[in-house]
């Protein structure tokens, strides 16, 4: 009974030993991986930013980050296409009220009857209204063209950060049993 026993230690220490030695491998293992000097390219930043300048998207494909394309050309798409659709609205109203000044009450907005449906002052409005939703579309545009530009340049600086056990935030959850509390916090390890 007693041999069962030792026996039974002697497989648990042996067990433990084993462990042990798979950790400190595993251990020297990250140690060698974490000594492996990353490549570091200065100017791939500036290179996908010059590529999604020259077409956009283009960047995204450098950076291998291919489905930000769709909702990037969605993004200038729609901006463009509410451009088109104000500017051709807006030159409906603008040639209806050429005409009018001019003397014809034959525009598409003028009606049937002798009174015009809708008056010169309405359509000055409209051209106004049109007009400005329509350099908002251009700028919001522009705009999301920049952005598409900034994104593939700072997505391509964080491609390069180097995140390792050298710095880490770990969380920690400490029971101190004299008291039953429970602390929890952050560790910030820097290793130089």
């Amino acid at each position: 009974m007693i041999c069962k026993h030792y026996l039974i230690l002697i497989f648990i220490a042996y067990s433990w030993l084993s462990f042990a030695q798979i950790a400190k491998e595993t251990d020297t293992l990250i140690e060698q991986k974490e000594t492996i000097n990353y490549k570091i390219d200065p100017l791939a930043p500036a290179r996908a930013a010059f590529y999604s300048a020259i077409i956009p998207g283009l960047g995204q494909a450098k950076n291998k980050k291919y489905w930000k394309i769709p909702i990037i050309y969605a993004a200038l798409g729609t901006g463009l296409y509410f451009y088109t659709d104000n500017n051709k609205v807006y030159k409906r109203y603008r040639n209806a009220y050429k005409r009018r000044l001019a003397g014809f009450n034959d525009d598409e907005f003028y009606g049937l009857g002798t009174t015009p449906i809708l008056s010169n002052e309405a359509l000055i409005r409209a051209q106004q209204t049109l007009r400005r939703n329509k350099e908002l579309s251009l700028l919001i545009t522009i705009g999301l063209y920049a952005l598409n530009i900034l994104e593939a340049n700072v997505d391509a600086h964080l491609l390069q950060y180097n995140v390792d056990n050298n710095l880490a935030i770990k969380p920690y959850l400490e029971f101190k049993n004299p008291e039953n509390s429970t602390q929890f916090g952050l560790t910030l390890n820097i290793n130089f």
